[in-house]
């Protein structure tokens, strides 16, 4: 499985989006887009990626800018993972 559909599924899991998530692409916005991405859903998806990638996400490491869009955060956890 690709990040971005791992990303993907996260979303839909985590935020209960159903199918339209496949719809998303690299330049689909997401915060300010999909409104279950508040503040606890964007905690949500951060510690569902932590968990999944065996990663730790830094406080100062979160920005707006992380979930501007699919590619963004696709982007954002390739760096954590490599």
């Amino acid at each position: 499985m690709s990040l971005d559909q791992s990303i993907k599924r996260i979303l839909r899991d985590t935020l209960v989006l159903g199918d339209e998530v496949e719809l998303l692409e690299a330049t689909s916005p997401l915060l300010g887009a999909i409104p279950e991405l508040d503040s606890v859903g964007v905690i949500s998806v951060l510690t569902a990626l932590e968990e999944e990638y065996d990663i730790v996400v830094e406080d100062d490491e979160i920005s707006a800018a992380v979930f501007n869009t699919l590619g963004t955060l696709t982007e954002f956890l390739e760096e954590k993972v490599s």
